[in-house]
């Protein structure tokens, strides 16, 4: 394709700046106090699509935050790819361990970009993934390098499980008819070794509620004579798994497909190096369940954690009380023919069951979703392949990840095409952490190999 190295290094400064000023928007649809941020970031992304070309554009209204819709139709005959991607981003939290202000982003170099990264909350996770396609497109469109019809959705409410996208893509099939859907909400191996993701955990997302005496008390008074709800909490969340890190409810495993040995040997030929991992955490040791590889414990395997808890009195100085009530919120990622309905069930009844009688415990849904696997036999994939391989310099890997995109299922079952998930992104760019950033390298990286998807695709798909 003609002029995307020359156009990318003529625009390259812009393409950032204009990166930087979506990034000082903090579109947190988890927190309400920011709902007009997040609806004025919207607003940004729908003007970021005019001016890159795209045609019919809406801000379309939900029951939640708006999803911003645009397209190119240059023909009916051809392809039609749809880009997928989220404006709104997660919690900044804890504030005081950003090097830099969440919502104040600044070029930084790092030992793993030595060209710069951009450190703000969103820049990898996923404005600057989405916003690739955006520039990316500008530049077929200037170019003339346009070779297929495309259409773009980014959406305001993924970091909360999306709740209403799915009504949306169930009333508007017609509008989001497609032949490939392309998400950059991912990562790659390396900068020196690239990657496809080929699978995504579902998630069920819980919050449990543990209840013991009706007010807060004096732990002098009533310590060791009732129950004390954090305590309590703590024993039950350390009974769902086992010494070896096995997770403990009964069913959880039912329909977990073990790999076999040829399929184990496929992912360990990816490249990884666990001292590195270690050195990147400052971890002296690795932590999982036993009988797996870190690859595979973040991979194929089903996990459990605790995203947060809280419970008592955690100000400054001492207060020596006995809480009414302790909290948790549980995250529980998923792998194929799990269903995050019924594991939610399973999770519900068990920790009820655990629980003593000395205290109530209630347990409350938040979001979920199923996992996905994409084929590498599909022409979509191929042509994201061929296209890295002609900006990296070498064939990606495909991998599975342990992250959840909840609208990837729903996509197929719905619209009923496979998604294409070709992220750049870094497990080291500390997604949903303080000091969140996003490599220079790997953002115009991922501008110049977009247009060799939409390429690819469209000499594939006429020839099939």
């Amino acid at each position: 394709m003609k002029n995307i190295k020359d156009y990318i290094e003529e625009n390259k400064n812009r393409f950032i700046d204009e990166l930087i000023e979506l990034l000082k928007i903090p579109s947190i649809s988890a927190d309400p106090t920011y709902k007009d941020n997040v609806l004025d970031c919207s607003k940004a992304v729908a003007k970021s699509l005019e001016n890159a070309g795209a045609e019919n554009i809406e801000i379309c209204p939900t029951a939640g935050y708006p999803i911003v819709y645009g397209e190119k139709i240059i023909d009916v005959n051809l392809p039609t790819v749809l880009v997928y991607g989220h404006y709104d981003v997660q919690p900044a939290d804890p504030l005081d361990l950003w090097e830099s202000g969440p919502f104040d982003p600044v070029i930084r170099k790092t030992k793993t970009h030595p060209e710069g990264a951009i450190f703000a909350r969103g820049a990898c996770d996923d404005k600057g993934q989405f916003y690739m396609h955006v520039k990316a497109f500008e530049l077929m469109i200037n170019t003339d390098n346009l070779p297929c019809n495309v259409k773009f959705m980014i959406e305001g409410e993924e970091e909360v499980g999306s709740e209403n996208l799915s009504t949306f893509v169930i009333s508007n099939k017609q509008k989001l008819s497609c032949d490939a859907i392309l998400i950059s909400d991912t990562g790659i191996l390396s900068n020196e070794t690239p990657s496809i993701t080929t699978g995504l955990k579902g998630l069920s997302y819980l919050e449990v509620e543990v209840t013991g005496p009706n007010r807060d008390l004096h732990s002098g008074l009533y310590g060791g004579a009732v129950a004390n709800p954090i305590n309590i909490l703590c024993e039950m969340i350390a009974s769902m798994k086992d010494s070896n890190n096995h997770i403990s409810i009964p069913g959880f495993y039912n329909n977990v497909i073990e790999l076999t040995k040829e399929e184990r040997e496929e992912i360990a030929r990816a490249p990884f190096s666990l001292q590195d991992y270690k050195d990147a955490l400052e971890l002296s040791d690795i932590h999982g369940e036993k009988g797996y590889t870190t690859m595979e414990r973040t991979g194929i395997r089903p996990t459990l954690d605790v995203n947060g808890i809280l419970g008592g009195y955690i100000g400054e100085g001492a207060k020596t009380v006995i809480p009414s009530k302790a909290f948790a919120k549980i995250s529980m990622r998923l792998v194929p023919n799990q269903s995050d309905k019924e594991i939610t069930k399973l999770f519900s009844d068990y920790f009820k069951n655990i629980a003593p009688k000395s205290v109530s415990v209630k347990v409350t849904p938040h979001h979920g979703g199923e996992p996905y696997v994409s084929p590498t036999d599909i022409i979509a994939y191929k042509a994201a392949s061929q296209a890295m391989e002609k900006t990296f310099g070498k064939k990606p890997v495909p991998v599975k990840a342990g992250g959840s995109i909840p609208i990837v299922a729903l996509f197929e079952k719905e619209l009923h095409v496979k998604s294409i998930l070709l992220g750049f992104g870094l497990d080291s760019d500390a997604i949903h952490s303080p000091n969140e950033h996003y490599g220079i390298f790997n953002y115009l990286k991922g501008i110049e190999t977009i247009p060799y998807f939409f390429l690819n695709f469209t000499k594939m798909f006429k020839s099939n």
